[in-house]
């Protein structure tokens, strides 16, 4: 009785992400899905295309840039670009994956020299995440260039904290140039308790919180987040053409996990996993598209991690993983999601304590580390989860929070909002 209540559930959470949007497309038109999305690329200018509106703030200055392989103007990268327009370039701060984006999550990024250009690159992933007074002691201005997602863990808004804190201590200009959040539609999940502060959450936001990195710096800023509540003096250049209810497309993947548009969308919902031992497909082509565990026997679809490019040593390397595959859903469908799916987290939980009750242990759901209440943002959904409360149920620890969230983050919209 209990395994044919869980495969109930399981087939329901299989058909939740397609039934909660109107525009559902059947598996077999997916070559034609490229001509039903619709992307808003050509009507949106990015802040790092608008030189206009910034070179002559670089004008005569020392300039470091904070930048990585998503900081293009047009076809060209934001620094050969600047050294075409005259200005003095200094030093490159690369944040996680480097400064081309190749390196793999939570692996240590090492200083050193951009080939093209001879520049000094400065990593802040490792143990030095925040440019220190005598990296800036010959830089006059920093600029920040790097494509967000728009999800609290992804931890490129965590350099941004670290660096508008180094400025500010050291009396520093900061430029950032603005770039669309992909997931900029839409504000959901569990907000962040101070005592779960970490890399991967270092404000008290949503995990889907609906800003651009402009948006969160002036937020940054207004709320005093910085140590000792101190003031940056920053610029945002603004995108043009942008509004929250846009869809923009990334022209580079922001990172070696996230290749396509649909791993983008999906990676707020399935990231939790990652402070469980579920896979969610690091090391196969398609990761933050799958859902999977060796002892799963629901799901018609396999898939085997394998070391590659990004993922040197994904979970369950070289077992074959039982689950599902969500490329089956369309890039509208998932453009059309409002709300995170906890579906499959619940389904996935309630999976192994059922196997414990039939006398199968898998072992403990959450990792030892509890790095899943990090990134939840507090223990309070692992509890709940353990609890037995059911999606619906989850949602309502935080939804007076979002509420409250949502009104503050009014004050600190640069572009229109999707409400």
């Amino acid at each position: 009785m209990k395994r044919l209540l869980l495969c109930f559930l399981l087939i329901n959470c299989t058909l939740f992400l397609v039934a909660q949007t109107p525009t559902s497309m059947p598996v077999d038109q997916a070559d034609t899905e490229e001509a039903i999305a619709k992307f808003d690329n050509e009507s949106i200018t990015v802040g790092a295309e608008r030189l206009n509106n910034y070179l002559s703030a670089l004008d005569g200055k020392r300039v470091a840039l904070v930048v990585n392989q998503t900081s293009m103007v047009g076809d060209e990268h934001l620094v050969d670009k600047l050294l075409e327009s005259g200005v003095k370039l200094v030093k490159i701060f690369a944040p996680e994956h480097g400064f081309r984006g190749t390196a793999d999550a939570g692996e240590t990024v090492k200083n050193s020299v951009d080939v093209k250009t001879n520049l000094p690159i400065v990593s802040l992933y490792g143990k030095n995440k925040k440019p220190t007074a005598e990296q800036l002691s010959n830089v006059d201005v920093v600029v920040f260039d790097i494509q967000d997602v728009g999800a609290r863990f992804y931890t490129y808004i965590s350099t941004m904290h670290y660096v508008m804190e180094a400025c500010a201590e050291n009396k520093r200009k900061l430029l950032i140039l603005d770039r669309p959040n992909p997931n900029g539609h839409y504000v959901d999940g569990p907000i962040l308790d101070a005592k779960q502060k970490s890399f991967v959450g270092m404000h008290p936001i949503p995990i889907v919180h609906g800003l651009t990195v402009g948006e969160l710096a002036c937020m940054i800023e207004g709320e005093n987040w910085l140590k000792n509540e101190l003031s940056c003096d920053f610029e945002v250049i603004e995108c043009k053409g942008y509004t929250h209810k846009s869809f923009y497309q990334l022209p580079v993947k922001p990172s070696p996990n996230l290749p396509d548009m649909k791993s983008v969308y999906l990676y707020p919902h399935l990231c939790l996993f990652e402070g469980t031992p579920i896979s969610i497909g690091r090391g196969t082509e398609t990761p933050f598209q799958w859902i999977g565990h060796p002892s799963f026997f629901y799901g018609k679809y396999a898939f085997t991690p394998q070391s590659n490019e990004g993922s040197k040593y994904p979970k369950h390397e070289g077992k074959e993983c039982r689950g599902f595959d969500l490329k089956m859903l369309s890039i509208p469908e998932l453009q059309g999601l409002t709300e995170l799916n906890f579906n499959w987290l619940y389904a996935f939980h309630r999976f192994f304590a059922f196997q414990k009750e039939e006398g199968k242990d898998l072992g403990a759901f959450f990792n030892e580390n509890l790095f899943f209440d990090k990134l939840a943002g507090s223990g309070q959904l692992r509890n709940d989860l353990i609890a037995g409360k059911t999606p619906p149920e989850l949602r309502m620890a935080w939804e007076a929070d979002v509420r409250a969230y949502k009104k503050m983050r009014k004050k600190y919209l640069l572009y229109p909002d999707f409400e």
